[in-house]
């Protein structure tokens, strides 16, 4: 008789086990990550309106990301119309004087192109956008430092004449 309840409580404890067991395996199946969720087609993690085909609300933490230029243009035709006066790739490119430049900051406290941080906040900007504007202003840099340069050379080449 003692065997006999000791077997029919390990029944039960095995039973209430088993079922537990089998509950917390269906509901992992269900969604295996809380903050995961997938939306006609789309895939959203920490949002529950994933709006692209991988929609992530928070940070991410990655070794590299690579960005494919896919019909972007990238701004070698700064230096291609500083050298040879012209690009094919880009024939309507002008390098701004540094007169226009300051004009235009005055006026718009922001450089030509890059939008402004309020533009920045409300609408964001794609990595390859601003990868590709950001190298162009540093060849546009290159080349005013360039023009600075061979200024600074006439003007030493002048004193020297003196």
């Amino acid at each position: 008789m003692f065997h006999f309840r000791i077997y029919r409580k390990m029944k039960n404890t095995i039973c209430v086990l088993l079922v537990l067991a089998i509950t917390l395996t269906v509901s992992a199946q269900r969604n295996p990550f809380k903050n995961l969720t997938e939306k006609n087609g789309k895939i959203g993690i920490g949002t529950e309106q994933p709006d692209e085909l991988l929609t992530v609300k928070g940070k991410i933490h990655t070794q590299e990301v690579l960005v494919d230029l896919q019909g972007a243009v990238a701004p070698d035709y700064v230096f291609e119309h500083y050298f040879e006066g012209a690009s094919e790739v880009m024939p309507s490119y002008k390098l701004i004087s540094l007169p226009e430049l300051e004009a235009y900051l005055k006026e718009h406290k922001h450089l030509p192109e890059i939008p402004s941080a309020e533009t920045l906040e409300n609408e964001g900007m794609s990595l390859k956008e601003m990868n590709l504007l950001l190298l162009k202003k540093i060849e546009e840099l290159t080349i005013y430092t360039l023009q600075q340069q061979k200024e600074i050379e006439k003007l030493k080449e002048k004193v020297n004449t003196q």
